[in-house]
């Protein structure tokens, strides 16, 4: 619906220099943006840019993600935890962005790093095959272990793929957002079913 509007209104640049996440505002460094004056505080960048995309193709691929794995995972979580899981992965994601390129003034949108949470968690919960134990590492951490490290991996061959191509994929927010799904999942089904 938002990005919706901001197309209506031709409010897409403005939008995106207002509302996106620049990571070296993050470390407290002031934009001049001229003309555009206000912008949304650094701090809550990292959820006000998971409203912002670069398109349709954007925006539906997203949805697509989001439709597709994120109905399970509320049916598990519930529509709250859901829902803190996303912010969550929205903020993990603009963290590992802001960590690669703490420097970068170029602005990060996009719903990407908050929908991976929601894919680390779908990974971790509907994940079929067994995993064993390491010597003291229990089985549970193995699995996250082994997911984040094949996510990253896609990441990466994404990001070589495309480089020169396509510009702007963060490839380092998909990996914070998804770490943070599978960090977060068995807390929040911890929490729902003590609260139950």
């Amino acid at each position: 619906m938002i990005f919706l509007l901001i197309g209506i209104f031709g409010w897409e640049q403005e939008a995106v220099l207002r509302g996106g996440m620049f990571p070296v505002r993050l470390s407290g460094e002031a934009l001049d943006l001229g003309a555009y004056g206000w912008m949304v505080p650094a701090w809550l960048t990292p959820l006000s840019s998971a409203f912002l995309h670069s398109g349709f193709v954007h925006l539906g691929f997203n949805m697509v993600m989001l439709l597709f794995c994120g109905r399970y995972v509320e049916e598990a979580l519930g529509p709250q935890l859901m829902a803190l899981l996303y912010v969550a992965g929205a903020y993990a994601a603009a963290f590992a962005e802001f960590a690669a390129h703490s420097d970068s003034m170029v602005p990060i949108i996009g719903a990407s790093g908050a929908i991976s949470a929601i894919l680390g968690a779908y990974a971790l919960l509907f994940a079929r095959n067994r995993v064993d134990a390491v010597g003291p590492i229990p089985s549970h951490i193995v699995r996250i272990i082994w997911l984040t490290l094949a996510w990253i991996a896609i990441q990466l061959m994404i990001g070589f793929a495309t480089r020169g191509s396509l510009q702007g994929i963060a490839i380092f927010a998909h990996i914070g957002g998804f770490v943070a799904g599978l960090v977060l999942t068995r807390p929040l089904l911890e929490w729902r079913f003590r609260s139950a």
